[in-house]
């Protein structure tokens, strides 16, 4: 039976109206293996249940001394074995592959929503809660996959059993077929009470791991304000609210557990009872009554499959809903974009980026084509907005209206597939992330081939990190490139993997590069040689920098000051800081100078231009 390699080539375009249609679409992409498990469940469960016919027909042929009987009755009692022995290999290796798929696809589409949404994802999510997401949301649904197929076995096998009792012995037949569902239906009151303290439970694991993360990503920081304690102490907290409402599922679970043991039980001990008087009165043979009575006590199976499957889709139902409110989120607060990206639609949007100006309507910010525009933002959060935005990836807040597109060369960002966007406008996080592995796979990034990697490093300035590398990687022979980087670079210091991860947004050398504050983490001197290296390296190429160190902005072809989101003053770093009030308090932080006006980042639709503006710096023309 051949298996579809993972990981999928294409993980699909899942429904995300509701977590039941997420479920319900996840099962149509598993069509066939769902039919193969269904029916290699259904061969399990019927030669199981038949078993107990063929040892009924030994016994009878023994009482009747019927030699040719039992041999009969041996033979079709080896076949069922070997064929249940068969069915319980395929079935097992069947479903455990639907959970294995299941798991991989719903994974994909996580990766794939994070690649898409970019740093616009730490925004709108905890990254504890996309952790959650990946491992126990997923394996939860995996596990309702791979109980749906042989919840189907069941069924049909319950139908199989109802049927041929009903036709033997009419009362037993009519006792299975309408005590199954009696019994099934017995658990449903419990689900409620187990789905909202299920639900409870990992909406608390889920801040627990938050609280874990954010800890482990601030350890050195932790460490150096002696703050280990206090944050311990708080994640003793959160760990002992998830426990208190675990154990308060498990008791519901061991209710509905409890229940699978004891009511198929006694309905197997009414069952017998009734067989029992019918054969002390005669109408059924001792044979017969054995065959009854394996047959109901089969029955156990089915209801224990039909009870799991019950908690399995309580808890999948929850965790769908997990999955469906990352995947749901978008980069324009609307319905995701899972349009797969145009080579040629790529190809040419990174020609037009090459001597194209990008526009921001929303603030009036250009930034001319070939020039390097340094953005002087007194808000930090707000800089990070714009500088999403003009990426064409801005993930903005619940509530807020929609925003005019960024346009490259006439092509509004926000309408193309963020593949295509992010090859012709690349943003440089103000806290970008290094993967473990070499220098060599780091810098291995899609890229023109103009900047080679050293010359990167070199505009980087990044020889001291490059000697730490070697220094702990003894394995490299001196090599920095073959040197490893531990997970997230926190061998590094910040300076040291700020440097490198500059390096990596210059190797790739896109058309547009938007830099965010590449260099708060360098010393002075260090800072004023990336400036010079900077502008070399990106001579001819659009570049963007929102920093507000004077030697960066010195390096500048073009300053923008913005405040209320706005651009509020245009010209060289000299001249502003000459003619500036607002730009040198910003810029010097001195806070006696005259701002005009604070900087809130949010464009304020009914104030008036600022004073002093340049002529085009509003929506229509950008500034000049």
């Amino acid at each position: 039976m051949p298996l579809v390699p993972l990981p999928l080539p294409d993980p699909g375009s899942p429904d995300l109206s509701s977590p039941r249609g997420f479920l319900r679409w996840l099962g149509r992409t598993q069509r066939r293996g769902r039919l193969l498990a269904t029916l290699w469940s259904t061969l399990e469960l019927g030669s199981m249940a038949a078993l107990p016919v063929a040892v009924g027909r030994g016994v009878q042929a023994v009482v009747d001394r019927d030699a040719r009987g039992l041999l009969a009755a041996g033979l079709l009692a080896l076949v069922l074995s070997a064929l249940q022995t068969a069915m319980t290999v395929l079935v097992h290796r069947q479903v455990v592959w639907n959970w294995l798929h299941a798991a991989s696809q719903i994974r994909q589409l996580v990766a794939r929503q994070a690649s898409s949404l970019g740093g616009g994802l730490s925004r709108r999510i905890a990254t504890g809660e996309i952790v959650a997401v990946s491992s126990g949301d997923v394996e939860k649904i995996g596990w309702y996959v791979e109980l749906t197929a042989r919840l189907y076995g069941a069924v049909l096998a319950w139908l199989g059993v109802s049927a041929v009792v009903l036709w033997r012995q009419p009362g037993l037949g009519l006792a299975v077929l309408l005590g199954v569902p009696v019994l099934a239906a017995a658990v449903w009151p419990l689900l409620g009470p187990f789905e909202r303290r299920y639900t409870e439970q990992r909406a608390l694991g889920g801040k627990a791991s938050e609280l874990a993360a954010d800890t482990v990503a601030g350890l050195r920081v932790l460490r150096g304000i002696g703050g280990e304690e206090l944050f311990l102490r708080r994640y003793r907290a959160a760990s002992q609210r998830v426990r208190a409402a675990a154990v308060r599922t498990a008791r519901t679970w061991a209710v509905m557990q409890a229940q699978e043991v004891l009511l198929p039980g006694l309905f197997v001990i009414g069952v017998t009872w009734y067989g029992a008087r019918l054969a002390t009165d005669g109408s059924i043979g001792v044979g017969e009554l054995i065959a009854v009575y394996g047959a109901t006590a089969f029955l156990a199976a089915p209801l224990r499959v039909i009870g799991e499957a019950a908690h399995a889709w309580s808890v999948a139902r929850v965790s769908a809903g997990r999955v469906v409110k990352v995947l749901s989120l978008a980069r324009d607060g609307e319905a995701a974009d899972d349009a797969p990206p145009d080579a040629a639609a790529g190809a040419e949007l990174r020609r037009r980026a090459a001597r194209s100006d990008l526009h921001d309507p929303v603030s009036g910010l250009t930034a001319r084509a070939g020039r390097l525009t340094a953005v002087v933002c007194g808000d930090p959060d707000a800089a990070g907005e714009l500088a999403a935005r003009l990426g064409g990836w801005p993930v903005r807040a619940e509530g807020r209206a929609a925003e005019p597109s960024v346009r490259l060369g006439g092509v509004e960002l926000d309408g193309v597939p963020p593949a295509v966007a992010r090859a012709a406008v690349l943003v440089h996080d103000k806290e970008p992330v290094l993967l473990s592995g070499t220098l060599a796979e780091l810098l291995d990034v899609p890229r023109s081939g103009r900047v080679e990697p050293a010359e990167a490093l070199a505009a980087a300035r990044a020889q001291d990190a490059l000697d730490a590398l070697v220094d702990g990687s003894p394995e490299c022979g001196g090599d920095p490139m073959a040197a490893r980087i531990t997970e997230r670079g926190r061998s590094l210091s910040g300076g040291q993997r700020q440097r490198l991860a500059l390096a990596r947004s210059l190797v790739a050398d896109p058309p547009v590069l938007v830099l965010d504050e590449p260099t708060s983490a360098v010393d002075a001197h260090t800072e004023s040689r990336i400036a010079a290296g900077l502008r070399e390296l990106r001579s001819g190429r659009t570049t963007v920098v929102f920093a507000t160190s004077p030697l960066l902005l010195d390096r500048a072809d073009t300053v923008l000051l913005l405040q209320r989101g706005r651009v509020a003053a245009t010209g060289t770093h000299r001249e502003l800081m000459a003619g500036d009030p607002r730009y040198r308090a910003v810029v010097t932080r001195d806070e006696n100078a005259p701002t005009g006006f604070p900087d809130t980042g949010v464009p304020d639709a009914g104030a008036p231009e600022p004073a002093g503006a340049p002529v085009g710096s509003g929506p229509a023309g950008g500034a000049q």
